[in-house]
């Protein structure tokens, strides 16, 4: 299997576009968390390596990651756009607090067949999906 960047390299080829330093220091760093980051905090963290790097380029290379399917957008239903890598994991689902924000990845083999049985009784090919449990985790329903 290719590595991260190889794929990325690739990717920005096929665009005629360049890896250039800016855009190895976002996917360095993105490639580097466990957490799921919004553009603005990726800029936060990329920025104190190197402070030339504008808002701009983060951007505009989340977006380039996500085309080339090493970084998937995640939608919380909290205002924020946050991003985790894609390419090379296991796909999961999230398990969401609406209280505190806490998430936790999950997989299930029986959901997830369930899934792939619900859309081939509809006549689909089911090619991905995503799914956001929501609800209120243990610690938060203690303070209540």
């Amino acid at each position: 299997m290719k590595t991260a960047q190889e794929v990325f390299t690739a990717y920005l080829n096929e665009k005629n576009l360049k890896m250039t330093p800016q855009r190895r220091l976002i996917l360095d760093t993105l490639l580097k968390q466990k957490d799921h980051l919004s553009s603005e905090e990726l800029y936060a963290k990329v920025k104190r390596r190197d402070k030339s790097i504008g808002q701009a380029t983060v951007y505009r290379t989340l977006k380039l990651l996500n085309e080339s399917g090493l970084v998937e957008p995640l939608d919380f239903d909290d205002g924020l756009t946050r991003y985790e890598l894609s390419y090379g994991e296991d796909h999961h689902d999230h398990l969401i607090c609406e209280r505190c924000g806490k998430n936790i990845e999950i997989f299930d083999e029986v959901i997830e067949s369930r899934q792939e049985q619900l859309a081939k009784e509809q006549g689909f090919v089911l090619l991905k999906h995503k799914m956001y449990l929501y609800g209120i985790c243990p610690d938060c329903k203690k303070k209540s």
